[in-house]
């Protein structure tokens, strides 16, 4: 499916890569299409389901990567030259739906609350019950998630359940230009699409 009449939007490239991510097991958290210059810059966010615990591995996000770059080139879905970054939510992401906080299940988390209020602890489980979806925290506060206004993970340089699959977002790009588009730089593919990945 070319770019029709050289322009690509955020719903086509969403439509193109939204199997491949289904296909690796993961959750598509967003897509951000921009342009930086002459060139279009893809962004693609992807996260474990929301009942797993911890992170999405390197390897794993690099052979999703490597696989989205396949899949845009093939439908040829983005108008130009391009790069495509593939990255994890990390722990800069707001807390603000259900899913977000099973996911953070294990995380030392900080909650605002509606009421002004400010509850911090260790998240360990979500719990379904009657009026709505309950926080567990370690020490055994349980706060509903409908009072919460906003949650954050806060970072910590050593968890007690850190492994090696932590926190990885964004790295080193590779561009993918046009035909004839000047010289492909060390560790680029030669078509017309990129992948980028990094570990926190």
């Amino acid at each position: 499916m070319a770019a029709q009449h050289g322009r690509t939007t955020t719903d086509s490239v969403a439509t193109a890569v939204a199997p491949v991510v289904a296909g690796a097991g993961l959750f598509l958290e967003g897509v951000v299409l921009t342009r930086a210059g002459s060139k279009s810059v893809v962004r693609v966010t992807v996260d474990l389901p929301e009942d797993a615990v911890g992170s999405v591995d390197s390897d794993t996000l690099g052979d999703v990567s490597r696989a989205l770059s396949a899949a845009l080139d093939e439908q040829d879905v983005v108008a130009g030259a391009y790069t495509l970054e593939v990255s994890t939510p990390g722990t800069s992401r707001a807390l603000t739906e259900l899913r977000h906080f099973k996911r953070a299940r294990t995380r030392l988390v900080t909650l605002r609350l509606h009421d002004g209020g400010t509850v911090e602890g260790r998240l360990v489980d979500v719990v379904d019950e009657a009026p709505g979806p309950q926080l567990v925290l370690e020490d055994g506060t349980r706060v509903a998630v409908d009072d919460v206004r906003k949650g954050k993970v806060e970072v910590e340089l050593k968890r007690p359940d850190a492994a090696d699959t932590d926190d990885a977002s964004d790295g080193p790009a590779e561009d993918h230009p046009e035909d004839g588009a000047g010289d492909d730089p060390a560790g680029t593919h030669d078509t017309t699409g990129s992948a980028r990945h990094k570990e926190a």
